[in-house]
């Protein structure tokens, strides 16, 4: 309805705009006035109407199309690193949430190797390779190193589905492979994947990893990983369930991608054959101790050599893992971390294949596997000096034992690593470190060479 003060308004405005003298002589015309006044008053009406008919489709149109938004997300997470999806479940389900995270790291290390220089683009200059200390070089190797490569981005999303959890990761780095880039012009490095898996409730399917590495007794370090020689370390394809048996107790088991990596005597080179027809297996048990957690780990492998022209066979592996890590002191500001491993043919899943799995014995008509031995661990002790202020220090080892005759001169025999490190966090996502490393390998000849090592980081957390 158009109001007595929009009609008064209207009049007015007709009346300013025409002359006086005008409507002087117009003045036997009023009632013609009026009329088209009337006239003009039933226009805005109907338009009135027709615009509120429109505003009321509009909003049934909106509705009708607007996605389905849970009206609680399951996990609250800061606006900015959070993405709602519309709902492509069924009207049951809820929205998927992703985050994104990860972190911008950028290194520079001064190294220096008795045994001569570590090969330009190898992955021992970018982090702790213990095979990659030289040895019998003729003069000492000294090289200065900056890269961003372990920049890491890491995507989560997860969706509700009829009262379970529905969830998918993918993790990244620019670490890849030697060769993949150069320092000479750009640095350009391809991103390469670290862990990639969906899961369901208590089932995960996809690369992650392995069951067998506690991953949480890992030490803070600038390093890539730290105490390399003494831990497990591995990512793989993996089917796993997850089952918790208490409130402290808490199994898995996974069927995991095999590997078979053996040595020839005579010759150190360590080839993979992928010629596996059996996955590896491993499970692991997690007890909490107060704030800290202990974890007891198996690993039951089937070792395989196929395809040659004398034949195959097969050789059964096993290895123990024992981890932990405990918080003590003050608000358990400080901890203590350690991990012990033992194992027969298990090389590739320890310091960072270190050692073979097997020995592979030739003749003119058979093949033989003859398992490794590894015995391998590392202790790491952190303090918390203050809020923003922490220091670790670390010691690791690797012992290999090979078969009565079978090892070659040639092959690693052992080696061990000392590392302290201090880190400074000036803000929570900031973090500056700066590392000392001292790193050795010895040979089954009994010659050795050493590294040392200083590496200083930037890192921001987001």
């Amino acid at each position: 309805m158009v109001s007595n003060r929009a009609r008064a308004l209207l009049a007015g405005t007709i009346l300013a705009c025409c002359p006086a003298p005008v409507l002087a002589q117009q003045a036997p015309r009023e009632a013609d006035l009026t009329a088209r006044l009337a006239a003009l008053e039933n226009q805005l009406r109907a338009l009135d109407a027709e615009m509120t008919i429109l505003r009321a489709d509009l909003a049934a149109e909106r509705q009708k199309n607007a996605p389905a938004l849970p009206a609680t997300p399951s996990t609250p997470i800061p606006a900015q690193l959070a993405v709602q999806a519309p709902a492509r479940a069924p009207a049951s389900s809820g929205g998927t949430t992703i985050r994104i995270g990860g972190f911008f790291k950028s290194v520079a290390s001064f190294s220096h190797t008795s045994g001569g220089a570590i090969p330009a683009n190898s992955t021992g200059r970018d982090f702790y390779v213990p095979s990659t200390i030289p040895i019998g070089g003729r003069s000492d190797g000294t090289d200065y190193e900056a890269h961003a490569k372990q920049t890491r981005i890491v995507v989560n999303a997860t969706t509700p589905v009829e009262g379970h959890t529905l969830s998918g990761l993918l993790e990244m780095d620019f670490q890849t492979s030697p060769g993949a880039g150069n320092q000479r012009m750009t640095n350009a490095y391809a991103p390469g994947l670290r862990r990639g898996y969906l899961a369901f409730d208590d089932f995960l399917v996809g690369q992650e990893w392995s069951n067998f590495q506690y991953v949480a007794a890992l030490p803070e370090t600038t390093d890539y990983l730290g105490p390399s020689e003494g831990t497990v370390f591995v990512r793989q394809a993996q089917l796993r369930y997850t089952r918790a048996l208490g409130k402290r107790l808490t199994l898995s088991v996974a069927a995991e991608n095999a590997a078979t990596v053996t040595s020839a005597k005579g010759d150190a080179t360590l080839i993979e054959n992928d010629s596996d027809r059996l996955p590896d297996v491993t499970a692991r048990l997690s007890v909490r101790a107060g704030a800290g957690e202990l974890s007891l780990a198996g690993l039951v492998r089937q070792l395989t050599v196929a395809g040659a022209a004398n034949g195959s066979d097969d050789a059964a592996a096993w290895g123990v893992s024992f981890a932990g890590k405990l918080p003590f002191g003050p608000g358990g500001r400080h901890d203590l971390r350690f991990m012990v491993t033992r194992g027969s043919g298990i090389g590739r899943y320890v310091g960072l294949n270190l050692a073979p799995d097997a020995m592979l014995v030739t003749t003119a008509s058979a093949l033989r596997l003859e398992p490794v031995d590894v015995t391998a661990g590392f202790a790491a002790l952190r303090l918390g000096w203050s809020g923003t202020l922490r220091s670790t220090v670390m010691g690791s080892y690797q012992k290999i034992g090979f078969p009565d005759g079978l090892a070659t001169p040639a092959a690693t025999d052992r080696a061990w690593s000392a590392t302290a490190n201090l880190f400074y966090s000036p803000v929570k996502p900031l973090d500056l470190g700066i590392e000392m490393r001292h790193g050795e390998r010895g040979l089954v000849s009994g010659d050795s060479g050493t590294l040392d090592r200083v590496e200083m980081i930037a890192r921001y957390n987001f």
